[in-house]
């Protein structure tokens, strides 16, 4: 009997009661976006220092590691810890995708710059111009993709070696890839519109945004649809070993 693939989702960030009761925690959504009949999926807390054991590690056939309320250029044990482990995968040739905060910890442990973003909070849905050139995802022959966004840090300096894949009007480095095997998003490929907006009104309470800010991203949330099936083909694709072949 053929033997299932295996992966992992390394999540950072705690789940909040509405994603909970909705679509049963972040591990879920990502369950949606990228799994597929027949494969094992397994979820690692490692802001919690739930991390695989290093034994495990060639049982996984691709990683995800997702966003986060904490800073990617941060000194907490487990981010440290974190990037500790994505060298190591890394050095194994794993596929690794990945999002937002995990798009930013995985440029920062290959030695890449993560900090605050030059413009600021982006949040809302965001068309990203996708790279016609050198990009595995070029034959599909889209110019872009409209993604929603929430995040106020941004990749800075790309590592040695690794190349933009996207970018925005606000962010420059919107997508990046490093090698075959590694491959950043700064969006969320992974959410809907209710988890955007239930995050937004958390963000407010907690004084992190101003109302204008919501303002606006509300009123995109309202005028755009995130391009989100055609963001499920990129992202499995790429983690599955198929986007040189699309």
């Amino acid at each position: 009997m053929e033997e299932k693939r295996r992966f992992a989702v390394l999540l950072c960030a705690e789940d909040s009661e509405y994603v909970k009761e909705t679509y049963g925690g972040y591990f879920g959504v990502f369950l949606d976006l990228l799994a597929e009949e027949g494969e094992l999926w397994d979820l690692y807390r490692v802001a919690d220092g739930d991390f695989p054991a290093d034994g495990r590690l060639s049982l996984y056939d691709g990683f995800v590691v997702t966003g986060s309320c904490n800073d990617a250029h941060g000194d907490d044990d487990w981010i440290r810890r974190l990037m500790g482990l994505l060298r190591v995968l890394d050095s194994m040739r794993k596929r690794v995708l990945g999002v937002c905060f995990g798009h930013q910890v995985l440029s920062r442990a290959l030695g890449g710059k993560t900090g605050r973003a030059i413009q600021g909070w982006d949040i809302g849905v965001t068309p990203i111009n996708l790279s016609q050139q050198s990009n595995p995802l070029a034959a599909l022959r889209i110019p872009s993709l409209s993604v929603i966004e929430c995040h106020r840090d941004e990749v800075i300096e790309l590592p040695p070696k690794a190349e933009v894949l996207g970018w925005s009007e606000k962010t420059g480095i919107e997508m990046f890839r490093y090698g075959e095997h590694m491959m950043g998003i700064q969006g969320h490929p992974e959410y809907t519109k209710d988890i955007l907006l239930h995050l937004i009104d958390r963000l407010i309470d907690r004084n992190l945004i101003l109302s204008s800010h919501a303002e606006t991203a509300k009123a995109s949330l309202e005028k755009h649809e995130p391009d989100r099936e055609a963001w499920k083909v990129v992202c499995r694709s790429f983690l599955k070993g198929g986007a040189s072949k699309l």
